[in-house]
């Protein structure tokens, strides 16, 4: 058997695959596994250093004192619009794979960060006005939607038996961007280094991710937008189901590493040397974690996994507001880690909940076979995108809970409380729509009406 080639077609330019099949085990070991990596490496690093950028006013708003005149309200404001835009940008980045082509819109999205990275650089100084560092968090915001271009790219690339590897490491290593950028600015401080020092040294990598894209990176011919999908997935239930619950979790997450730093800056009065020698650990803790979510909810279900992870991080928040109210700094900084824990370890349980959905409406439809899974496939896909959307403004939700609660009591103890309410919500949505099983029908493994979504198996 001939495998399918993945020369590039002259007549459209650039680094086109026209002929891509990675369910064929022979085109795979061939040479489809060789090119399926190189481009999840560069797609990684692009990635990566898009969630640098999008979370790297978590870092700007340190460095920024009395000098600057403003107040924590304001910096909570700013990294909540970083947050809104990049929430946004993530439907559009979603479909311009299947538009532009995966490594040209790689290309594009790496070259887009230098224009918040030199924007800021250049007015990051005392005596700017809030509304122009307003303007510069927002643009840093568009970081956030390399995220969902580049998993939209590496899923078209990769056979389903390697799906969940590749997404799994795709999204891993840009989340560690978050950290990255945060150890970076706490070397900076400690070197009594600027703001300006931080982002110049990003700015020469941006350039290099681009370069990179562009050399090694690959565009398949066959990825095309499915816009019967999308409308499918926006009419469906289940997707603003499962958008609520990733709000608990990949929003938690984004959401509190904008704003850890600057809470135990605001709260208890450490320094920006302080702040920054804790912030950065427990986004990392958070993105290492991520996988082992995924595998838990392979093993024991999603819906269950992700069911305690709510109980775990609902315990934590409460010893959150204890040690709010007690003043402990140092209880607050552990069960703020392990809150960060959890709320990795449920991004990795909520996306795998996502596909078993899916496939269980298809059965439920009484498709068979691969019929079933087209149909998972096809609608899982189109969710995701949007999933991870509405959860990324859960981030923008926590900085504004936080903004009030200082405004209005002068802590966070408000905010926490508000959130603590928001996780045992989720753990009701998750129990009742995912694992309550009805008296009426408990033997069934799934049970699916056109007004109710209910959906009660364990393999969720």
């Amino acid at each position: 058997m001939t495998a399918p080639s993945t020369a590039p077609a002259a007549s459209r330019g650039g680094r086109w695959i026209e002929h891509w099949d990675p369910e064929n085990e022979a085109f795979w070991n061939e040479t489809g596994e060789k090119v399926a990596r190189r481009n999840l490496i560069f797609s990684v690093l692009s990635e990566h250093i898009g969630f640098s950028i999008w979370t790297v006013w978590s870092v700007m708003v340190l460095f920024m004192g009395p000098e600057y005149g403003l107040t924590p309200a304001d910096k909570f404001f700013i990294v909540s619009m970083a947050t809104l835009v990049g929430a946004i940008v993530r439907i559009p980045y979603t479909f311009s794979v299947a538009i532009f082509g995966g490594r040209n819109w790689t290309i594009v999205s790496a070259s887009l960060l230098l224009i918040p990275t030199v924007a800021a650089f250049v007015v990051m100084e005392p005596g700017t006005s809030f509304n122009t560092f307003l303007i510069c968090a927002m643009l840093a915001g568009i970081g956030g939607g390399n995220f969902a271009s580049s998993m939209t790219n590496i899923n078209a690339f990769f056979p389903l038996r390697k799906k969940g590897w590749a997404l799994g490491l795709n999204a891993g290593g840009g989340n560690i961007g978050v950290p990255v950028v945060q150890l970076i600015g706490l070397a900076v401080i400690g070197a009594s280094g600027g703001p300006r020092v931080l982002l110049g040294i990003y700015i020469p990598f941006i350039v290099i991710a681009a370069v990179l894209a562009a050399v090694y990176m690959d565009n398949i011919s066959s990825v095309k937008n499915d816009t019967g999908a999308a409308k499918d997935s926006v009419k469906e239930a289940h997707t603003w189901i499962m958008s609520f619950l990733y709000i608990g979790t990949f929003g938690s997450f984004i959401g509190y590493s904008f704003a850890f730093g600057l809470v135990l800056q605001t709260q208890f009065g450490r320094t920006p040397l302080e702040s920054a020698y804790v912030t950065f650990i427990g986004p990392l803790l958070g993105s290492l974690i991520r996988p082992v979510g995924g595998a838990l909810a392979d093993k024991y279900g999603g819906a269950k996994i992700t069911l305690w992870n709510y109980v775990g991080m609902a315990a934590a928040t409460t010893v959150i507001v204890i040690a709010s109210m007690q003043k402990s700094l140092p209880l607050f900084t552990t069960a703020f880690i392990v809150l960060f824990v959890l709320s990795g370890l449920g991004n990795g349980s909520t996306f795998k909940m996502i596909p078993g959905i899916f496939q269980a409406k298809a059965l439920a439809k009484g498709l068979e076979g691969e019929e079933a899974a087209a149909y998972g496939r096809r609608l899982s896909g189109a969710s995701m995108g949007i999933i991870g959307a509405v959860g990324a403004l859960g981030g923008l939700g926590i900085n504004l809970a936080f903004r009030q609660s200082f405004l209005t009591v002068g802590s966070g103890t408000g905010a926490f409380v508000t959130f603590l309410a928001f996780y045992g919500l989720c753990f009701v949505v998750t129990w009742a729509v995912y694992l309550r099983r009805p008296a009426s029908n408990a033997s069934a493994t799934t049970t699916t009406t056109e007004s109710k979504p209910q959906l009660s198996y364990v393999e969720v």
